[in-house]
């Protein structure tokens, strides 16, 4: 299929979030992609294995920079309630954990793809989907 026809968004916010049982102990990411007007166009929550709480927020955003690299984006604004996850990404905190400079680089080189990348701290109350949506899966039980 040729996606030349596809409108580009203008601006994307996408709201990421990472839950830990345990620090390290199973854990799960989630995101929520709006668009510009905030409404929900998609949102996805997975259980990521075992992982530090600060990991499992990396890994909400790699899974949304993965989701999204396929989509025409002019502007991708990020949230999140991490002010590690987004002063690192911002280049004000170094990243000092060896678990964790894996996943900020590859974090660094997803971002390249995109146009215009922004990643802002938000206080948790703003984050309550991404939170909840990492919450729930974390503590679900699948039944067959």
């Amino acid at each position: 299929m040729d996606d030349s026809s596809v409108e580009p968004f203008d601006e994307l916010l996408v709201f990421v979030d990472g839950a830990s049982k345990g620090n390290p102990g199973e854990s799960a990411a989630a995101f929520v992609v709006c668009d510009g007007d905030g409404n929900v166009l998609f949102e996805m929550a997975s259980r990521i294995g075992v992982a530090t709480n600060n990991e499992a927020e990396y890994w909400a955003l790699l899974l949304a920079l993965d989701f999204l690299r396929q989509w025409k984006v002019k502007r991708l604004s990020v949230f999140s309630d991490s002010e590690l996850l987004v002063r690192q990404l911002q280049g004000t905190y170094r990243v000092r954990s060896s678990r964790l400079s894996s996943l900020h680089q590859l974090a660094k080189e997803r971002i390249q793809g995109f146009p215009s990348f922004t990643i802002t701290h938000i206080p948790r109350e703003k984050n309550q989907r991404a939170d909840s949506l990492a919450s729930e899966i974390l503590t679900s039980r699948v039944r067959l």
